[in-house]
């Protein structure tokens, strides 16, 4: 009984204790979580930083908001929620300081378990801004409720910044958020030229890889791999400029649309809206899914173009190369045919494979093919088209056939191909003498290289880039 007694006495001291802490210094805080514990990102989040030592999971539709800002730190996992269709937006005023380094990316992915993640996982990265758009009030697909990005006319902010990506990847991402609703891999809505995009990898995308929403933001070293639909689709007055970039499509994936290499737009229609869409494209290597050796991996029935160029649009394309692609070049409608010949789009200086010259230039609406033909074979635009066996003509521009994902039994992909070039027609004949390049706000952005398409002797995709996501394990 007494030794009973003490222990109650001990107790009741210990109790009397406590509650005076509790009282003076507020309740215990709780411990801290596990360095290895996931977060759960909802809804709409306060100016915070995302840790390396912990991982984060989207749910829901997870929004920056003006005025916010969103920075997560080199080597930080985020994952996206399959069930809930999670989706990271970066709204109008919002920002992401997404800074990863070559050795410590930063990665948004599948939650799903390594060997069985797959396109359509997650929605994918949306960011927004203010600057110009040629809709009026424009939307991205499917997310709830609208979210309106850019600005029309001289109140547009196109200097304004959205923040900054580096070394970022993003897997699995572009989903159907609602029916015939989706969103992309990554998707830019409208952003100004003080937005940074350098070193980005979208892989494995349910849609398109890159789209680009009007908007004046520049963006250098993209990479699109094994995407479902186009891998950069351009539109409604983008009038930034973008150089090195690289393209592999996947042989048996292609959306029932047609999938292309580049997709480009205006609008929605072909009304002459303005500003139309002049952004300049340089050093792009885009690789269709005919690979140069194995027929073992038969293409998509679905697989469109090398480049679609669409509706009044004014894009233009220099120093860049297209292989690999059932059809080659296609100026959509008349309104397009007219953009170049006018100068105010201008495609020179690049290299088209395709399988036969009866398919490498294509007409659409009012558009005879022999217009197209006539307008890339202009001496004065010094584009070179091949239509030789692909093996031989893909070795002679100097592209590897490990590159191409057709190329690999069972569509493995090498996990860290080499990108360099081998000497060939691509090590030489860029130009970056053409009036586009020295553009007001375009000046001072673009890299003078003498090569063609996205790689000269330094492959850029060294340290960061992942090419066997579905098996990584995070």
């Amino acid at each position: 009984m007494k030794n009973l007694l003490n222990a109650a006495v001990f107790f009741a001291v210990v109790a009397a204790f406590m509650a005076s802490c509790e009282k003076k210094n507020g309740p215990n805080p709780p411990p801290p979580p596990p360095a290895d514990e996931v977060v759960v990102l909802e809804g709409n989040l306060e100016t915070r930083t995302l840790t390396a030592n912990k991982k984060y999971l989207l749910k829901g539709q997870v929004f920056v908001r003006d005025g916010k800002t969103l920075t997560i730190e080199p080597g930080t996992i985020i994952f996206g929620d399959k069930r809930t269709k999670g989706t990271l937006i970066i709204d109008k005023g919002g920002r992401i300081i997404a800074n990863g380094t070559v050795d410590k990316p930063i990665v948004m992915t599948s939650y799903q378990e390594a060997g069985i993640r797959d396109r359509g996982d997650w929605g994918g990265l949306v960011i927004l801004g203010r600057a110009n758009v040629n809709q009026p009030d424009p939307t991205i697909e499917g997310i709830t409720p609208p979210v309106v990005f850019g600005t029309t006319g001289s109140t547009a902010n196109d200097g304004e910044s959205s923040g900054s990506l580096r070394y970022v990847r993003i897997e699995f991402a572009g989903i159907e958020l609602t029916p015939n609703n989706e969103t992309n891999s990554l998707t830019i809505g409208s952003a100004g030229r003080a937005t940074v995009v350098e070193y980005v990898q979208v892989s494995y995308g349910g849609d398109d890889g890159f789209e680009f929403f009007g908007g004046t933001h520049n963006a250098k070293y993209l990479i699109s791999f094994g995407t479902w639909d186009d891998d950069f689709d351009i539109d409604y007055g983008y009038t930034g400029s973008v150089q090195f970039g690289l393209a592999i499509r996947y042989p048996s994936f292609a959306d029932q649309s047609q999938s292309n290499g580049i997709e480009t737009d205006n609008g929605p229609n072909d009304n002459d809206v303005q500003p139309y869409t002049t952004g300049v494209l340089s050093n792009l290597t885009i690789l269709g899914p005919i690979a140069p050796i194995s027929p073992a991996n038969p293409i998509s029935a679905n697989t469109g173009f090398a480049a679609d160029f669409r509706r009044r649009v004014a894009l233009s394309v220099f120093n860049s190369i297209f292989v690999g692609f059932p059809r080659g070049i296609r100026f959509n409608q008349a309104s397009v045919l007219g953009q170049y010949q006018s100068g105010t789009g201008v495609l020179a200086n690049n290299i088209l494979w395709a399988p036969s010259e009866a398919v490498a230039y294509q007409a659409g609406s009012g558009v005879a093919v022999a217009d197209v033909k006539a307008y890339w074979e202009t001496a004065a635009n010094s584009n070179t088209t091949l239509t030789t066996p692909a093996v031989e003509a893909y070795a002679n521009i100097g592209l590897k056939a490990d590159w191409f994902f057709g190329n690999r039994l069972n569509n493995n992909y090498p996990s860290n191909p080499d990108f360099t070039l081998t000497s060939g027609l691509a090590a030489t004949g860029a130009s970056f003498t053409h009036p586009k390049f020295s553009e007001p706000n375009r000046a001072g952005f673009f890299t003078n290289v003498p090569y063609r398409g996205a790689f000269g002797n330094t492959d850029w995709t060294n340290g960061w880039a992942e090419f066997d996501p579905i098996d990584k394990v995070y």
